[in-house]
């Protein structure tokens, strides 16, 4: 009999998260940005702000903001980027259209004790710290950035994916906090994005298999229509292997450790079964005592013996084909990138020479 993989069965011997220590009264924590991707790099970013307090608030910049501060638009627009943050399940709230440099005002406007920001610097248009009236008043917070991951990072890896002609000459830099360093799973990464529920006799587990490469707005829309059918969400991840047998050499862009915390930083998600089985097995079914089994509309390729990875199902009658409405795939988030591969391009090139820029004034 198979054992299935779930980041429970890697948690079984790890000692149990501290619950947070709450004030008698509520402690509420700002953090703002534009959340490009909305990446699991950010996911835990939130996840150490909301270990600050009790309520977290989330403001996000405009489409026009980025632009002014950048020069270079977001690829995911303002709306996505906002459906994205309010499913990280460490969020409480979402802010929209808040200014890129904040100040007391807007800290006092949402009632927020103090901003938490990472370790890498933020500058305004001016190249000036975004951060510092709040610093100077005390009310600044930091966290540790998530190494091996950023929005730098993801475009540099569509980029070289990219068959485009329009190949920008900009010379290769990294800088520290936003080059190419490759993510380092551990157990104890996938234990601070779980959860603590599991499933009672009352719940009706659903199970939902994918490749969920970069994780977007379209696996935000599907898995709350997936949870709708149910009251426990197990997310089933192909490992690698499986998801390059079905779109190519190319993919996925991000690795199985990466998916794993993607799904789980999700709240509509309450469990991950790592590597899941291609072909649905009555076993699994019986093992996670899955009600339903639901997939999107998207064509499924047969597995390599020539068998419909949800046969069992199926001939169980618990299969449910689901439609999110939402158009959105990882197919279109590469697409931007390369359609734009000369302006995404120069935008790492100068984001990166601008950390390095700063690091060094700071350093003298």
């Amino acid at each position: 009999r198979s054992r299935h993989l779930s980041h429970r069965t890697i948690m079984a011997d790890l000692e149990e998260c501290p619950p947070l220590k709450k004030n008698k009264q509520q402690t509420r924590v700002w953090v703002d940005g534009v959340f490009d991707f909305a990446h699991f790099g950010h996911a835990n970013m939130l996840r150490q702000a909301k270990a600050f307090g009790d309520y977290l608030i989330v403001g996000i910049h405009s489409d026009a903001e980025v632009m002014h501060v950048k020069g270079c638009p977001p690829v995911l627009n303002e709306q996505e980027r906002y459906k994205m943050i309010r499913a990280i399940k460490w969020v409480d709230e979402v802010a929209e259209d808040v200014p890129y440099s904040l100040s007391l005002e807007t800290l006092d406007k949402y009632n927020c004790d103090f901003v938490v920001h990472g370790e890498d610097i933020a500058v305004d248009a001016n190249g000036r710290d975004a951060y510092e009236e709040v610093k100077k008043a005390g009310r600044y917070r930091e966290c540790k950035r998530t190494h091996g991951v950023s929005t730098t990072n993801l475009i540099h890896r569509i980029l070289k994916i990219s068959n485009s002609n329009d190949v920008s000459e900009e010379p290769i830099i990294f800088s520290p906090y936003t080059g190419m360093v490759d993510f380092l799973a551990s157990t104890r990464k996938i234990k601070q994005f779980c959860g603590d529920r599991e499933p009672t006799e009352n719940d009706l587990v659903v199970y939902c298999p994918g490749y969920f490469d970069l994780f977007h707005v379209g696996h935000v829309d599907f898995l709350e229509k997936a949870r709708s059918f149910g009251t426990y969400l197990i997310v089933g991840l192909y490992d690698d292997d499986v998801v390059m047998y079905c779109k190519g050499e190319s993919r996925p862009l991000m690795t199985l450790h990466e998916r794993v915390l993607s799904c789980l930083g999700c709240k509509y998600v309450d469990e991950v079964v790592i590597a899941a089985p291609y072909c649905i097995s009555e076993d699994l079914l019986k093992h996670f005592k899955v009600k339903v089994v639901v997939h999107g509309k998207t064509d499924v390729k047969p597995s390599r013996d020539g068998k419909d990875p949800f046969q069992v199902p199926k001939k169980l009658k618990v299969y449910q084909a689901i439609d999110s409405s939402n158009s959105m795939s990882s197919s279109e988030y590469i697409k931007r990138i390369c359609d734009n591969h000369a302006i995404y391009s120069r935008r790492n090139s100068v984001k990166e020479a601008k950390e390095i820029k700063n690091l060094k004034v700071l350093a003298q």
